[in-house]
C-alpha cells in the first residue's frame, strides 16, 4: 500500500519556545499520518542507501545551510538544544534545560551534560562548548571561517563551572536559543575546531569529529559518504522515543545528479531513499511499496532577488514591470504539485513573522508594458527594449539546489520576452554558480531560498552582512545602497521580545515589497522518495534528513 506524507502548519511563538510549523514524517509503529498502519517494533541493524542530488562542499557547521552539507552535519553533530520538528518547540539536548536569559536577551546561561564524549574519545566539556560558540559567533578570518548567519551580536562565551556555560551579547540576541538548535551550531571536538576552512572540505570528511549518533567512516570525494552508527551513543534528545545507539548500522550517501537515476534507483529497490524528488516524478511514489515525504522548510520562499543597484534595475518601474510580467501561478501550476503552494509573501505561511504581501505580486502584463514605457525602454529592432543604447537584457542564475530552477527561469524567459525583456540563464555547476553569485555584472536576478524556523531567517537572506542576495552591499567599495533595509533587518534579529520581532519582520517585508526588491514564487518543501520498508524516517525543522530513529522493516 502506498503512503504519502505531507506537511501541516500551526503558528505560535514564545521568546524561547518556538512553534511555527508541523512537519509530519514517518513513525516507528502505530498509525501513519494518513491513517495507514505502519510496521511494528523497530528493528536494529541494516545498511541504508540514500541518494542526494548534489555533493557536499563543507562540513563547517555555519556553512551547513546548503542542503547536502546539512544532511551530513545533522547526523554527526549534536546541539545544545533540540527543535522538535513536529511542534518547533525548543527542548533540552546537550543542555539539560532551556537557558536562563536576562531581560534584554543579552546573556544566556546553559547547564550542560557531563557524560557526553566525541567519537575520538575526548569529552564534551564546558570549555569545548564555549570554544564552539566563540568560533561560530566570531568566525576566524585567518582560517577563512565565517561567522554563523544564525548568531547575531555575539560577544563572548564563559565557562562558569564544569557543567555551566554563559554567553554574552553586545545587543539583544533573541534568536540565540533557536540558533543553538540548528545544524549551523553543531558541536565539534577541539581538534576539529582547530582546522582551517580547507580542513572542513572534501577529502577530509573522516577527520570531522562530532558527538552525534553517526560518524563518517568513509569518503569517496565528490561521490559518496558513509555514516556508521556510533556504538556508545546514549544522549539523544529526551523527547525522542528511541534512545541509545542508532537503529541503522550505516547510511551510505551517494550523489546521483540525474533526477531519473535517483527515482529509478528507489523505485527499483537499488536505493532506499532519495532527496529532491521533482514534481513530475511524485506520482511514481504512489505505487505499492513506495512513500513520499514533503517536509516544510519554514523560511524565505523560493523566489527572485533583484539586484537593484545594477543600472538596468535601478528604476523601480523596471522592477515592478518584471514582477507584473511574470505569471507565477502559471509557473506553479505547470511545473509543480500541491506540495508547492503559491507564495503570498517573502516568507512561507508556516514561518515566524509571515506577512501576506501578495497584492504587490499580481500578474498584469499590460501594466508591465506601461511601466517599461514610462521608464523609457522602447522596443528595439529585435523586439528587446532599449534605453540610451542599452538593451534590457538580464541574467538569472540556475539555482541547482532548488527544484526545477532551469525550467522556472525558462518559463520566465518566455513570459518576459513578450514584454521585450531578454532573460539569459547563467550556466555551470555549483562551483561556477558559487563563484558568480556575488558578481552583479554576471547575475542581475538571483534565484534562491533559505529555510530556518526563526524570525532571523529574513535577515539571513537579505542583510548585507549575511547572504546579501540583493547585493545591497557592494563588496568592492563597502557601500550600501539601501541602509534603511539593513536597519530593518537588524531590528528583526535584535528586538528582545517576540511582539517586537514580529513588528520588525513585518516592516522589513513591507519594505521589500514596496520597493519591488523581490518576487516570491512558491513555498519550497524538501521532497523525499522512500521505499515503504524505510521506517522512522524524520527531518529536522527545515527538512534535513535525520537517520537516528530510522530502521528497515525487512
Amino acid at each position: 500500500m502506498s503512503r504519502t506524507r505531507t506537511t501541516r502548519a500551526v503558528l505560535a511563538a514564545t521568546s524561547l519556545a518556538l512553534v511555527a510549523a508541523l512537519v509530519t514524517a514517518c513513525s516507528g509503529g502505530g498509525t501513519d499520518t494518513d491513517g495507514t498502519a505502519t510496521a511494528g517494533e523497530p528493528k536494529a541493524g541494516g545498511d541504508l542507501t540514500y541518494l542526494d542530488s548534489l555533493t557536499w562542499n563543507t562540513l563547517y557547521p555555519p556553512g551547513g545551510g546548503f542542503y547536502p552539507n546539512g544532511g551530513i552535519i545533522n547526523n554527526i553533530a549534536d546541539r545544545l538544544l533540540y527543535q522538535n520538528p513536529e511542534t518547533l518547540e525548543l527542548e533540552p539536548w546537550i543542555a539539560t534545560a532551556l537557558p536562563e536569559v536576562n531581560a534584554d536577551a543579552t546573556e544566556y546561561t546553559f547547564d550542560i551534560r557531563t557524560d557526553v564524549t566525541y567519537s575520538d574519545g575526548t569529552p564534551l566539556t564546558a570549555a569545548n562548548v564555549v570554544k564552539n560558540l566563540d568560533l561560530y559567533g566570531k568566525g576566524d578570518t585567518d582560517k577563512k571561517l565565517a561567522v554563523s548567519e544564525a548568531i547575531n551580536n555575539y560577544d563572548h562565551g564563559e565557562v562558569v563551572d564544569d557543567d555551566t556555560v554563559k554567553f554574552y551579547f553586545s545587543a539583544p540576541a533573541p534568536g540565540f536559543a533557536q540558533a543553538v538548535s540548528t545544524i549551523t551550531s553543531g558541536l565539534l571536538s577541539d581538534a576539529t575546531l582547530d582546522k582551517s576552512t580547507e580542513g572542513y572540505g572534501p577529502g577530509n570528511a573522516t577527520s570531522i569529529i562530532g558527538s552525534g549518533p553517526f560518524v563518517i567512516s568513509d569518503e569517496k570525494v565528490g561521490t559518496e559518504i558513509v555514516l556508521t552508527a556510533r556504538e556508545d551513543y546514549d544522549w539523544a534528545p529526551p523527547s525522542l522515543e528511541h534512545q541509545g545507539r542508532a537503529l541503522l548500522d550505516s547510511v551510505t550517501i551517494s550523489v546521483a545528479g540525474e533526477d531519473s537515476v535517483r527515482v529509478g534507483a528507489v523505485v527499483s529497490g537499488q536505493a532506499d531513499a532519495a532527496r529532491q524528488i521533482e514534481a513530475p516524478d511524485e506520482a511514481q511514489f504512489a505505487a505499492s511499496g513506495l512513500a513520499l515525504v514533503a517536509a516544510a522548510t519554514n523560511g524565505v520562499n523560493n523566489g527572485l532577488s533583484f539586484r537593484f543597484r545594477h543600472p538596468l534595475l535601478q528604476d523601480i518601474r523596471v522592477r515592478e514591470a518584471i514582477i507584473a510580467g511574470i505569471d507565477r501561478e502559471a509557473i506553479v501550476d505547470t511545473l509543480f504539485t500541491e506540495n508547492y503552494p503559491l507564495a503570498t509573501g517573502a516568507l512561507a505561511e508556516t514561518a515566524l513573522g509571515y506577512v501576506d504581501t501578495s497584492e504587490y505580486y499580481e500578474y498584469d502584463p499590460d501594466k508591465a508594458a506601461d511601466l517599461l514605457d514610462e521608464a523609457g525602454f522602447v522596443p528595439g529592432d529585435d523586439g528587446i527594449r532599449v534605453k540610451d543604447g542599452q538593451r534590457l537584457s538580464l541574467t538569472f542564475n540556475e539555482a541547482l539546489p532548488q527544484p526545477r530552477s532551469k525550467e522556472v527561469v525558462t518559463m520566465i524567459q518566455e513570459q518576459l520576452a513578450e514584454l521585450g525583456i531578454e532573460v539569459k540563464l547563467f550556466p555551470g555547476d555549483q562551483a561556477a554558480q558559487d563563484a558568480a553569485r556575488l558578481d552583479i555584472d554576471t547575475i542581475q536576478v538571483y534565484h534562491s531560498m533559505v529555510g530556518r524556523a526563526d524570525y532571523d531567517v529574513l535577515k539571513s537572506q537579505y542583510a548585507s552582512k549575511n547572504r546579501n542576495t540583493l547585493l545591497n552591499l557592494d563588496t568592492s567599495d563597502g557601500s550600501v545602497g539601501d541602509p534603511e533595509l539593513d536597519a530593518l533587518l537588524s531590528a528583526v534579529a535584535s528586538e528582545p521580545t517576540s511582539d517586537e520581532r514580529q513588528a520588525a519582520s513585518a516592516a522589513a517585508q513591507q519594505h521589500l515589497a514596496e520597493n519591488a526588491y523581490i518576487l516570491p514564487i512558491f513555498e519550497e518543501p524538501q521532497v523525499f522518495g522512500l521505499r515503504a520498508d524505510v521506517q522512522g524516517f524524520a527531518t529536522e525543522s527545515v527538512g534535513r534528513p535525520s537517520w537516528y530513529s530510522a530502521w528497515l522493516d525487512r
